[in-house]
């Protein structure tokens, strides 16, 4: 269990130091084999639907199973495997990378540049921002700061914990597979359905947790109350609770209109109080750093006591 939180700081610190990759990360390796792998198991467009749902599934299967015993090898061998761990998880979380995109947003609030802000805000959302307002622009990198806080930090580290190098590696493809294949249109609607089913299910525990997180460094009382309330007007049932308290934590409203591929979606209002604004980039933030801290005091908290457990037994 030492070994765990040792991973845990260690890829934390290395990510602090070195930043994402800019070029030859992993994930883009991955995303191109994931690329070639859906044009060679897609099938013909007309198919049936249930020949998609298996071409996804199998696609799906030869792309993580290989991958995750390969790093249940790999964890295995004494100093090499720790140092393997360590590696994998700095790939696999990027709060650095976070931190910069939504700082960008704000520097350009500061100095009074709504189009570069609309800019830097698109490098961070899928929604169309070349329309959005302040308010609009603001609350587009809110929400990306709070829900990507789960997806690229906090559901990486649960998974270390759970089951090691293999539960990272399973964790972060199926994410990245969600994000290529997980959308609900004519090509992926069932090419895609084990894909994002996957990723939901995987990212069920984490997301709670990371909403508990959220409204213990923030606002408890109202953290609390929008996330039972709220959560479950999200379509998605995991982002549902991350950003509903979050947005209570900061006590800030999200949510509302937002363009995705062309067209207009309302969608529920999250959080209280005032609108989110541009102060707020800056406090998102914040609750995101702290509540990695947080998560890495009890990783390293947790293992200290299971290691004084294991020598008194």
């Amino acid at each position: 269990m030492l070994s765990i939180a040792l991973v845990a700081v260690c890829a934390v610190l290395l990510d602090h130091l070195l930043g994402e990759p800019r070029r030859f990360h992993p994930l883009a390796g991955f995303g191109w084999l994931a690329k070639r792998t859906e044009e060679m198991l897609y099938g013909a467009a007309d198919a049936a639907p249930a020949m998609h749902y298996l071409c996804g599934v199998v696609a799906l299967s030869v792309l993580l199973i290989p991958l995750v015993l390969i790093a249940m090898w790999l964890q295995q061998i004494s100093i090499l495997g720790t140092l393997f761990s360590i590696v994998l998880l700095y790939f696999a979380i990027a709060p650095r990378s976070l931190r910069e995109h939504a700082e960008r947003v704000a520097q350009a609030f500061s100095a009074g540049d709504i189009p570069a802000a609309r800019q830097a805000v698109s490098m961070m959302v899928s929604r169309d921002t070349s329309q959005l307002d302040e308010e609009g622009v603001a609350c587009a990198t809110v929400e990306s700061v709070l829900e990507n806080g789960n997806d690229a930090i906090f559901a990486a580290l649960f998974w270390l914990v759970v089951a090691g190098a293999p539960g990272v590696v399973l964790y972060r493809l199926s994410n990245t597979l969600d994000a290529m294949w997980g959308y609900r249109n004519q090509r992926y609607n069932y090419f895609g359905w084990a894909a994002a089913r996957l990723d939901d299910v995987l990212n069920f525990v984490p997301a709670r947790l990371t909403a508990l997180s959220y409204a213990l460094i923030g606002h408890t009382r109202s953290a609390l109350h929008c996330w039972q309330q709220q959560a479950a007007t999200w379509d998605s049932p995991n982002a549902g609770p991350v950003m509903a308290a979050g947005a209570g934590a900061l006590c800030v409203r999200l949510g509302g209109a937002a363009i995705y591929h062309g067209e207009l979606e309302q969608r529920p209002s999250l959080g209280c109080g005032m609108a989110a604004g541009a102060a707020d980039i800056t406090r998102a933030v914040r609750l995101v750093q702290h509540t990695l801290y947080l998560w890495l005091i009890m990783i390293a908290s947790g293992a200290l006591l299971v290691t004084g457990w294991q020598q008194h037994a």
